[in-house]
């Protein structure tokens, strides 16, 4: 359970965004996402590989 404490006089916006971010934090979204459908370890091997190759060539390009 996420608990946003919200000071004296501060705006329902403001205390909504903390729990915004605080919800993002928690990956809840992310990990639902991603268990709606199922991928190959293949699949998600190959990703993490080509993520890594474009990361390599990002820094590259900066030296």
């Amino acid at each position: 359970m996420i608990i946003v404490p919200v000071k004296e006089g501060e705006s329902i916006e403001r205390a909504l965004k903390k729990f915004k971010r605080k919800f993002e934090k928690t990956g809840v979204v992310k990990e639902l996402r991603t268990r709606q459908a199922f991928t190959k370890p293949s699949i998600k091997k190959r990703q993490v590989v080509k993520r890594a190759i474009y990361i390599q060539k990002l820094q590259e390009k900066e030296q």
